[in-house]
Order: C-alpha cells, then structure tokens, then sequence
C-alpha cells in the first residue's frame, strides 16, 4: 500500500472513531477522541523510519483503542465496525504483494521459461481438504466414519495468525455396526477389531496412507476393560496418521454432543439444551448452550448393562448391573432366565437415576453410586432434551430389538418424559455421535505463527489440546482459573500431571 492510500486510511479510521463516540459517549466524546488519537499517533510513530503501511495501522489501532475504552459492548462494536475495513486493505497489499512478484518474474524470466499467472482468488478464504477417520470401540458396538473435512484459513487483522478452522464435514463412508468382540469378561478381542478396520477401509476403497487424521476412542465399559489401551494404540499405528485417545467420560459427553449435531442446533435456536448419549454401558450428558458445552457428567446407565437373548436367558451381566440387582434383592446369574418383569424393572431403575442425574444432583443411594463424574452444573435453566447413542434410536422410534435390555430402558425414559412433559429435540446423529464426533471434531490446524520455550524437545506426539472457554465477551477477573480448572475435569485430565494443550479462541492480552 502507498504511503498516500496509508494516510487516506489513517483518517479513515480516525473519521469512524470520532462519529462513534459522538454517538454512543455524549459529553465524554471529545476526551475520549482525543486521548485515542494521542496514543495511536503515538504508536504509529513508533515505526517513523519507515514508510506508512496498513500493517503500521492494524498493529496500532487496538492497542490505542484499548488505551481508552474498557473491553465491553461498545469496544466490540467499534472492533466490528474498523474491521473489515483494514480487512480489506490487508487483502489488498497481500494481493499487490503477489502481483508484483509475478510481474518481476515475467520481467525476468527466460524466453523457454513457463509463463505464471496470478488468479484472482485472494479473497476467498484459503481451504485444506483432509481425509478423517473416527473409530469407536464401544460397550455394544464397534463402527468407523470416514469423512472429508474442509478447513479454513481465516484473515483477519484481528487474526494474524491466519490459522485454520473446521467449516464443512461430508460423510464419505460409514462402516457397518458390529457387537464389540471379547475374548471373555474381562479382555476385548484385539485382532477381531483390527480384521473388521481392515475389511472396511477395504470396502471403502482407503488405505492408512490416505488418512491424515481422526481418532480411536475406546467408550464406555469397553474403556475399564484390561486391554483398552493396547488396541487404541494398535489401531492408531496400523489405521493412518492421526491423534489417539482412550476417552474418559467426560470427553466422551464431548464428543457424542459435537456428534450428534446439537451444538448447531443449540446454537441455531438459543436454547439450553441438555444431551445424553446412551449407549451400552454409560449415559454421557452434556448441557450446550448457544453452541458451547457448558457442563458434562457421566452415569453407568446403558442398554447393554444386562444381556439377554430372546428366551429372557441371560448371557451378560455388567458390575453397574450386579450391584443393582443386589439393591432390589435379585440373585440371578449368567445363564439364568430372568422374568420379564424382573428385566423391565432393572430397565427403570436404570433410567430413574439417569433422570435424577439429569435434574441433579444425585442424591439416592443407586443414582450416586452408578455416577462416574461430578454431577452437572445446572446454573443456567435447560429449555429441553435430547439424545443420541444406540438406546436414542429406540427412543425416536426404532423398532429394532438386541440382546439387552435397550428396548425396555428407551421405554423407561420415554415414560419419563412424557410424565415430566419435557420438550425433546432429536439431533441429526444417533447412534454414530460419538464416532463422528471423534473422526470430525479433533481436528485444529495451526496458521503461520507459533512460539515455544526452548526447553520443550519436539516432536511430541498426542498431546491433548483442551479448549477453555474464555473470550473477550465473559473475561473478566478470576475466571481465567476457574474455566481452566473446568476444562480440566471436563476432559478428564489432572492438572499438574498430564502434559496438555490449552486452547484459547480469543486473543486476551488486553
């Protein structure tokens, strides 16, 4: 950019400030002007030897703006209104940037040399296309997603990093659903899963080399088992390049609400919605609010706590199941031919905690021992329901029957909302929330700028990032620590003791 078209700009935003605070600070305008307009000078003559640029003016208006005017509404306003202004201007001295480079290579090229040209697209925001994988490996059932995520590389001069954020996700192959082989009781069928992994990247025309990232979780009761985390990282060494995790609860109340797709919803419609993904051996709840998880919990309630065939014989019983069978005075064991009744009951005791969960906090006997977490955080008022995971199929009409108790629970809840008149959303994904939520929702990729302490020796290798929800709308003293020790359990980390990453969305220097 020229150094006249800088000034021009210069005045520009100078123009912008002085009618915004003519407009919304009365008596205080001219002091606040003025006070503004001695720092961005000032700043701005920081860089006097060299030749005004848009960059001179984006590293100088917000620290000047922040010289005066506290972070609040009326800052953002401001921020929004300057914007796209320098935004513009930005793409343009990139663009100018391009072209002269192209120019100065056509000047010098030789006669044979191949001729370039620059084509127009600088505005339109740069894209990554990646192939993902998400492998779930749950209490009931086993099933991989590929998809094919589309990142953006966002320009902002609010943003100079330009790193990349996740804006399209297309399905491109969803696996079969297997029951999840064991050995025995205690031991997950290893080679079982990675013959199954084998035939469905086969079936889908994928070989690991084409996967540059996703994740294995291993759920559930499947993640107590004593080989949980040797098949998560024999499947992440044999499946692609990508991050994997053994999901602890909480995570997983995470990953089955991105899943699921109620954060959109949530986000879409302003309502506080309380999610629980119901699968074979927990209930992961999550309460989203306007697009963010605000609180998580996880209770061992599952359709798969109790297994039995069609003549009522039981072939499973899981540890959550044997301690409640014990509270209402049942003896049965694995062979045994349980009553009807006797399954129906267990099935509503099972979805009596989960609702005591869901209204918090637990407080019986049987709700407080099935609970895996803390209870959820309920300080902001839920407008309505939703559910995913195997069991939500059969609450939003499956007639599919398996060799568990699933049917009877979905049953138990749905008796439970009717009588409770809660308003129930069903989000996009059920049974396959969680394992979308892996494959598609684990990603973030860097822009141009990263600093690190010399002292860390890289490469390292599966770190857990966690977000913490703090942005320059809630900062404010002292929540800083709070929202970290809060994405801490909500991840299932200890602070002090697993090597983290902490993510931030905002910039909070200010």
């Amino acid at each position: 950019m020229a150094e006249a078209d800088a000034n021009r700009l210069k005045w520009q935003i100078i123009e912008i400030v002085h009618q915004f605070f003519e407009a919304h600070f009365d008596q205080d305008a001219a002091n606040l002007e003025e006070r503004f307009n001695l720092e961005f000078e000032k700043l701005l003559q920081e860089h006097e030897s060299e030749i005004l640029g848009v960059q001179h003016l984006i590293k100088a208006f917000k620290p000047a703006l922040v010289m005066v005017l506290e972070p609040d509404e009326n800052f953002d306003r401001l921020m929004s209104e300057v914007g796209p202004i320098l935004n513009a201007a930005l793409s343009g001295v990139e663009h100018h940037k391009i072209q002269s480079a192209l120019d100065e290579q056509e000047r010098t090229r030789t006669r044979l040399a191949p001729k370039s040209r620059i084509v127009q697209v600088y505005d339109q925001p740069d894209n990554l296309k990646m192939l993902s994988v998400g492998i779930d490996v749950g209490s009931s059932t086993t099933h991989l997603v590929f998809s094919r995520l589309t990142l953006s590389r966002e320009r902002s001069f609010t943003n100079p990093t330009n790193r990349f954020q996740l804006v399209d996700r297309q399905i491109v192959y969803e696996s079969n659903i297997i029951f999840t082989p064991f050995l025995d009781r205690y031991t997950i069928d290893i080679e079982a899963i990675v013959d199954f992994c084998k035939e469905e990247y086969r079936k889908a025309g994928i070989t690991p080399d084409m996967v540059e990232t996703g994740a294995v979780i291993v759920t559930g009761e499947t993640a107590k088992k004593k080989n949980a985390d040797e098949i998560v990282l024999r499947l992440s060494s044999e499946s692609g390049k990508f991050v994997s995790a053994s999901a602890g609860p909480n995570y997983e109340s995470v990953l089955g609400a991105m899943g699921s797709g109620i954060l959109d919803i949530s986000l879409e419609t302003r309502r506080t919605i309380l999610h629980a993904d119901i699968g074979g051996g927990t209930s992961n709840l999550a309460i989203v609010s306007d697009g963010h998880i605000h609180s998580t919990a996880c209770s061992n309630v599952g359709g798969r706590l109790l297994g039995i065939d069609k003549d009522f014989k039981i072939w499973r019983i899981d540890e959550p199941t044997n301690f409640l069978m014990q509270e209402l005075g049942m003896t049965y064991k694995i062979g045994d031919v349980i009553l009807e009744e006797d399954a129906r009951t267990i099935a509503r005791e099972y979805a009596r905690a989960l609702f005591e969960v869901m209204q918090g906090p637990a407080e019986s006997k049987i709700a407080k021992e099935l609970m895996m977490t803390d209870d959820l955080d309920f300080s902001i008022p839920i407008d309505a329901v939703s559910f995913s995971g195997g069991v939500a199929e059969l609450i939003y009409g499956s007639e599919e029957r398996f060799d568990d108790i699933g049917v009877y629970l979905a049953e138990e809840i749905k008796s439970l909302i009717d009588e409770l008149g809660w308003s129930v959303v069903e989000p996009d994904n059920k049974i396959r929330a969680t394992v979308i939520g892996a494959g598609a929702f684990t990603l973030s990729v860097s822009g141009s700028t990263c600093y690190f302490d010399k002292g860390i020796e890289f490469p390292i290798k599966n770190i857990p990032i966690i977000p913490v929800n703090v942005t320059t709308e809630n900062y404010r003293t002292g929540i800083v620590e709070k929202e970290i020790a809060r994405a801490f359990t909500k991840y299932d980390m200890i602070e002090g003791e697993d090597v983290v990453g902490l993510y931030f969305k905002d910039s909070l220097f200010r």
